[in-house]
């Protein structure tokens, strides 16, 4: 089984649209949507969701306002400002204290030293993950909540089950929508993939963007292509981007146009592959093709 990742320096860049044109191209792929904090390829694949399911990346405090004796040790300690003297009465005492959700950062240590046990300290969803199924194949997918953390565990998950499903249906082919940037999505996107696809604009933060974002796959030791979107809105700055790429190690595999008929793709909820296959749909099948051939040699992914 082969694995493909799709990144971008940044979002915005038309990553999502390539990976949703490579699942029509793709000969029954296993797909992954990794960009979980704004998560988007269900836009245009319209999956039907046949599995869904909790996802805890962590655990949270929270005072239980009837065992609560205003002591305010946990105000004392909390290193996160996130307890409040604010909390309702409860017979013993006329205000209890209250910790924020969202500005508690799930260390425990108010449960630890409460003598009076009044702190709950638990598992917190923190969004929800699927399996569903789309006109090209499976997909695997996540929504993670507002403001929750722990995205980087949730991306590997994603990837995990997808490759479970990959095994069970025996698909030879997994495509990753992968997480803008460089942090930790990114990392967890990409570790172990056998091949990752930069998809960059030919601006200058685009040109920056793929020194940062080359330099992460090139640590982590993982073969690396580069595929120049709206390449002809400057087409100097492009061919400085693919040379700029093969001195870091990067190799250039294609060009895709600036073409209107990407968002009237989008309207019509289809992949540019499937809406046209002149213009900007011409170039994108003839990437797909040279990554192909870049994923016939790439090694083996292997199934945990």
């Amino acid at each position: 089984m082969k694995e493909l990742v799709v990144i971008s320096g940044k979002g915005g860049t038309g990553k999502t649209s390539v990976v949703a044109s490579f699942a029509a191209l793709a000969d029954r792929p296993v797909l992954a949507d990794c960009d979980v904090d704004a998560a988007d390829l269900h836009l245009v694949l319209g999956p039907t969701i046949v599995q869904r399911n909790r996802f805890s990346g962590g655990s949270r405090a929270r005072i239980m306002p009837g065992h609560c004796t205003a002591c305010g040790k946990c105000e004392e300690i909390c290193r996160f400002d996130a307890v409040y003297f604010d909390g309702p009465g409860n017979g013993r005492v006329a205000k209890t204290f209250r910790i924020d959700p969202i500005a508690c950062e799930g260390c425990g240590i108010c449960a630890w030293f409460c003598a009076e046990e009044a702190i709950e300290f638990g598992p917190v969803d923190n969004g929800q993950w699927f399996v569903s199924e789309t006109r090209f194949g499976p997909m695997v997918h996540a929504a993670l909540g507002i403001a929750e953390e722990n995205s980087g565990k949730l991306v590997s998950l994603v990837r995990r089950e997808a490759k479970r499903v990959a095994d069970e249906q025996g698909r030879d082919l997994l495509l990753v929508d992968g997480s803008p940037g460089i942090g930790c999505p990114v990392i967890a996107s990409i570790t172990g993939a056998g091949l990752v696809l930069v998809v960059s604009e030919p601006t200058l933060s685009g040109l920056h963007d793929l020194g940062r974002v080359a330099g992460l796959t090139c640590h982590f030791g993982i073969r690396t292509l580069l595929c120049v979107n709206k390449w002809d809105l400057n087409a100097e700055l492009a061919d400085e981007m693919e040379t700029h790429a093969r001195g870091l190690g990067v190799e250039p595999v294609g060009r895709i146009r600036y073409d209107r008929s990407v968002t009237e793709a989008q309207i019509h909820k289809q992949s540019l592959a499937e809406y046209t296959q002149a213009g900007a749909g011409a170039d994108v099948r003839a990437v797909w093709k040279s990554v192909s051939d870049q994923l016939s040699e790439s090694s083996p992914l292997v199934v945990l």
